[in-house]
Formats: structure tokens, C-alpha cells, sequence
């Protein structure tokens, strides 16, 4: 049995439906079921459904039981009430490694994030580094994976621009300069190299950073993302301060904001890999191009994307 934590989320779907589809057995470990089963990412799959919080340790001993691996794939990118960095990225971590070891179970995949360092200022890349040391001192068959900006059709990257796009409709903010360099990967080719290292012994104890095919400013980026909607805007670089000042009266303003301060933070930081491993597992990774992306930006609506900014 392969326990699939955060099975329902974005990367957790595309990862479990993979499993499914090789008929795999699949333990889908979600926060909420009847969340889970409305939002329809894993309709008609196989796969035996259990309740799991990762900041509640009693409740993951039964997703352990009888399992021989586990991919572990919480996490939050945007803090929200009590969900914290701290408590979901890292000692979420801490309790679904130490309930894994307990029940017996030797392989751990895990999903981290590209530059993730414990040392490193930044909350969010600290705390998915500290929980990558964890999970390689645990004494588990690890491996763990750390891609570049993912996009697909519900990312929390690329898609936030296509969502912004229609609301501003004369100009549209260029984020970043030409140091801010992304290797954005697809999620069908991320899930593709979590589930091809499963069952290769070979893969125990490494790390893999991955990438896409191409390097892109985050400028090229959102040229991209206007191209794949059809949408014509006047560019204008805002600085720093100005982003950092929006981006603050957002968060103040708006229950679930597209952008927060700690995600600003992390343009100080390379997106670009050192040692790209994409290739090991794919043969032809998949480009952020408007071909590949039309058919589902096109889809966002203006009502949808200001009822979720204020969380409904």
C-alpha cells in the first residue's frame, strides 16, 4: 500500500491518478473527504480514501497501518490562520516521518522546493529545508525532490498572473527584473519522477532538483501568460517597494490574497537549478508556452477569481 499525503491538493492529484492508472493500491490521505470528493481531482479512481491531519500525529497512525511507502506532499505556500509555515511545512513533516517509522514503514518520498535551505532567512524555503533534514536523518530509504516553479492547469504560480490579467485591463505590473529566473516544470513531468523513483533502489538517498526545458525572466513569463489568453497590455516594471506596498494592502484587504509579502521574498532567491534531473526521468519535459497553457487560462473568470481572493 503507497500513502499519498495531501492526496487531493494539486501536485498530490496528478501524483495519485498516476499511481491509480498502474494499478497501484493507493492510500489517499486527505484533510477533509467531503472537501475533497466536491472538488473532483480524484473522480473515479480507485484508490481507498482516509482522513489525515499532519498537524494532529493520532490521526495519522491509521493512515500508516500496513502501508510500505509513503509520498509525502503537504505543504502551504500561503500562510492562512493557524497554518503556518512552521507547523504544516516542518512539523507536519516531523509527525508523518516519525508515524511512518513507528508503523514499520522503510520508504519515504518527499516533495520539497527548489532552493529550500534551514539556514536561509526566508520562512518558507526554511522551513521546507529543515524538513528535508529531518527526513534525511530519519534513517528511512528517502528520496526527496525539489522542482522549480510547477505549472499545469491549478498552479499557484503562472496562473495567478492569468487570473490578475483581467482585472487589469490598460496595464499589467512587470514583477521582477532580469535576475528573476524561473525553470518552471511541468506537473505531469514532476509527478512522472516522484513515481518512477518509487520502486528504484537507486534513487534511495538522493536528491533530484528539477526543472524545465527552458530558463525564463518573469517577465517572459507573463508576456506568455498574455499570449496564452489573447490579452494585449502596456508592460510597466514596478519597483520593489511599489510591489512590496500593493502586495501588503492586499493581505490586509483580501481573506486569501494572491501574493503574500513571504512569496515576494523569494525573487531574492535563484529558481534556476544547479544540477537539473528532469531528463533522468522524462524524456521530453514539457515548456510554459501559450500552446500548452491556452486551454486552460482561457477558462478563468473574473466573478470566480474575486470570490476566491476573498476565500469563497
Amino acid at each position: 500500500m503507497i500513502v499519498v499525503t495531501g492526496a487531493s491538493g494539486y501536485i498530490g492529484s496528478h501524483i495519485t491518478r498516476r499511481l491509480a492508472e498502474m494499478g497501484k493500491p493507493v492510500r489517499a490521505m486527505v484533510y477533509n473527504r467531503q472537501r475533497a470528493e466536491a472538488e473532483g481531482r480524484l473522480q473515479g479512481l480507485g484508490v481507498e480514501w482516509v482522513q489525515g491531519d499532519v498537524t494532529r500525529p493520532e490521526t495519522l497512525a491509521p493512515v500508516m497501518q500496513g502501508a510500505e511507502a509513503v509520498i509525502h506532499t503537504v505543504a502551504v505556500a500561503i500562510e492562512k490562520g493557524g497554518r503556518t509555515y512552521e507547523t504544516f511545512n516542518y512539523q507536519g513533516t516531523v509527525n508523518v516521518v516519525d508515524t511512518a517509522k513507528a508503523a514499520g514503514v522503510r520508504r519515504f518520498l518527499n516533495l520539497s522546493q527548489l532552493g529550500a535551505n534551514s539556514q536561509l532567512p526566508y520562512r518558507f524555503l526554511a522551513s521546507k529545508g529543515k524538513a528535508q533534514e529531518y527526513v534525511a536523518a530519519s534513517g528511512l530509504d528517502w528520496t526527496s525532490f525539489h522542482p522549480s516553479a510547477i505549472w499545469g492547469p491549478q498552479d499557484e504560480f503562472a496562473n495567478s498572473f492569468a487570473r490578475l490579467i483581467p482585472l487589469t485591463p490598460l496595464i499589467f505590473p512587470i514583477v521582477g527584473d532580469e535576475k528573476s529566473l524561473f525553470e518552471l516544470v511541468w506537473v505531469g513531468d514532476v509527478a512522472t519522477a516522484i513515481v518512477k523513483s518509487l520502486d528504484d533502489p537507486a534513487t534511495i538517498g538522493q536528491s533530484y532538483e528539477l526543472g524545465g526545458p527552458e530558463i525564463l525572466t518573469l517577465q517572459e513569463i507573463e508576456r506568455r501568460t498574455l499570449q496564452a489568453i489573447g490579452a494585449r497590455r502596456w508592460m510597466i516594471p514596478f519597483p520593489m517597494p511599489v510591489l512590496k506596498l500593493f502586495v501588503a494592502l492586499m493581505e490586509t484587504l483580501l481573506p486569501a490574497p494572491p501574493v503574500t509579502r513571504s512569496l515576494l521574498e523569494l525573487l531574492k532567491v535563484s529558481n534556476v537549478t544547479t544540477h537539473n534531473a528532469i531528463s533522468k526521468f522524462v524524456e521530453q519535459p514539457r515548456p510554459f508556452t501559450p500552446q500548452n497553457t491556452a486551454g486552460y487560462m482561457k477558462e478563468f473568470r473574473v466573478s470566480q477569481t474575486i470570490a476566491q481572493f476573498f476565500g469563497k
